[in-house]
């Protein structure tokens, strides 16, 4: 009996023992988890780079849900600050706010690293994406697939036009902004450069210069307005008494009295300081100015290198600066840019015609990660893997940088009114350039009626049941294709 008493407490002993470190090897894990290593931040964004379908708010939520509830690496109000931060910089809300989550845990290394994570998966899966794109279009029926795809795609840009367009139209300025915006980039040719820049010094003019002055008109036309209502009640009080009015002295008097108060209304009116005729400033932007064409350099220094390495060489550039100005200046996340991008690679360029254009928007939209991954396939395109590699990294390097810049000063760049001034104007913009991508997506995407109505039904959807943009558009697809084999 002893024996098996003895056995008894010293497996009890054991089993306790176990459960202490397990409990021990538990609390470790989540101290692990919680600490954020360079490893880790890598390894979360490569998981939230893989399964982030539907891009936008959906990868937002995710990223809280990771950084927020699961390894409480933020607070919510930190979390709210950071996504903030990412919607006022070029660039995609979800990759700024990968980047400035990195910066602020393990500095511009945990910036790079997250960022890296982010954007490997979909890259990797565009350029398979690019590399089966070949064989995919000599399938018999493959056309009705891709115009599902893009159907869905001008639908889903729509309705995110629609849904900023609530949020920011506010002022009959900013309704004029938008619509002259989407007039000017769909109808007109003008490029998004311009019409940001242009969006932006308007918003900095009305905003710090125009708005002030009208409030000071209506002031001046309020007083107006008091003195002729005084001076009308007292001419009907002296007609009703019928006592004829001193005009010499009465008249003049008060007239002069009243001017005398007018001014010194107006004069308080002003705030200290304030000066009335300051031309609103320009703010400055870095990467929005033209490139300049590198000059010709001698010939000696290219003796020996092969003709096709120049032309490689020479391609890659040309892919670089014009990805490097499109993400310097993608206000508004990646629909945004559409039209820019098809005026680049397709009419300037010709290095795709617009149905495969409006493919590789399509194949940005069901793949992970943000839409500007279809830089990814434009990229291996035009110059193999490659020009993939570089055309990807051209296009996130600009936002990059300046949430590094942004987030190291991110309470002065929230506060700085100029700022805030040039953001207000080229929110209206982004309203007027999204209707403007989706016109330039249908017009190369939509050719029948079957694609306009499954648009429709997909934006009825999107409204309706919010449902996530990838099975949409990945519906619209499938949809469009089995009609298409019913209606033979």
């Amino acid at each position: 009996m002893e024996v098996k008493a003895r056995r008894a407490v010293r497996i009890k002993t054991r089993a306790r023992n176990m459960r202490t470190r397990v409990r021990q090897g538990r609390q470790q894990l989540v101290r692990i988890s919680r600490t954020a290593t360079l490893g880790g931040l890598f390894l979360s964004f490569l998981k939230i780079g893989t399964v982030g379908f539907g891009g936008g708010l959906a990868v937002i939520a995710q990223i809280r849900t990771l950084t927020v509830f699961k390894r409480g690496w933020l607070t919510d109000n930190e979390f709210a600050e950071a996504f903030a931060l990412a919607q006022s910089l070029p660039g995609t809300s979800a990759g700024n706010t990968a980047t400035y989550i990195g910066l602020k845990l393990r500095g511009w290394r945990g910036a790079s690293v997250a960022m890296a994570g982010f954007i490997l998966p979909s890259m990797l899966m565009m350029i398979l994406m690019a590399i089966l794109y070949r064989h995919l279009r000599y399938l018999p029926d493959s056309d009705r697939l891709f115009h599902g795809l893009n159907a869905a795609v001008v639908a889903l840009i729509v309705i995110t036009a629609w849904r900023i367009g609530r949020n920011t139209l506010n002022k009959s300025w900013q309704w004029i902004i938008a619509v002259l915006s989407f007039l000017i980039v769909g109808f007109f040719g003008a490029t998004v450069v311009e019409v940001v820049l242009t969006a932006g010094v308007v918003g900095i003019f009305i905003d710090s210069f125009a708005e002030k002055q009208l409030q000071k008109l209506r002031l001046y036309r309020g007083l107006t307005s008091r003195r002729r209502k005084r001076i009308a009640a007292r001419l009907i009080r002296a007609r009703r008494s019928r006592t004829t009015p001193n005009v010499f002295v009465g008249g003049y008097l008060m007239r002069a009295l009243a001017d005398d108060r007018v001014e010194k209304a107006a004069l308080a009116a002003k705030s200290p300081g304030e000066d009335c005729g300051s031309e609103p400033q320009e703010l400055d932007q870095p990467g929005l100015d033209e490139v300049k064409p590198p000059r010709k350099l001698g010939s000696l220094a290219f003796i020996g290198l092969p003709l096709a390495l120049l032309a490689k060489l020479g391609l890659l550039f040309m892919l670089a600066t014009i990805f490097l100005r499109i993400g310097a200046i993608t206000f508004g996340g990646g629909y945004v840019m559409i039209p820019l991008i098809e005026a680049e690679v397709v009419n300037n360029n010709h290095w795709l015609t617009h149905q495969e254009f409006a493919d590789a928007t399509a194949l940005g939209q069901i793949t992970p990660g943000p839409v500007l991954i279809s830089a990814t396939f434009i990229g291996y395109r035009v110059a193999g893997t490659l020009g993939a590699l570089v055309a990807t990294v051209s296009i996130f390097l600009p936002s990059f940088l300046m949430t590094i810049a942004a987030g190291s000063y991110l309470r002065r760049f929230r506060s700085n009114e100029i700022v805030q001034s040039f953001l207000r104007g080229v929110a209206p913009a982004v309203v007027g350039l999204l209707a403007a991508a989706a016109l330039s997506i249908g017009r190369s995407g939509i050719h029948t009626w079957a694609g306009l109505i499954i648009a429709i039904a997909a934006a009825i959807v999107l409204v309706r049941f919010r449902p996530n943009a990838f099975w949409v558009i990945l519906g619209a697809g499938v949809a469009r294709f089995l009609l298409g084999l019913v209606l033979k």
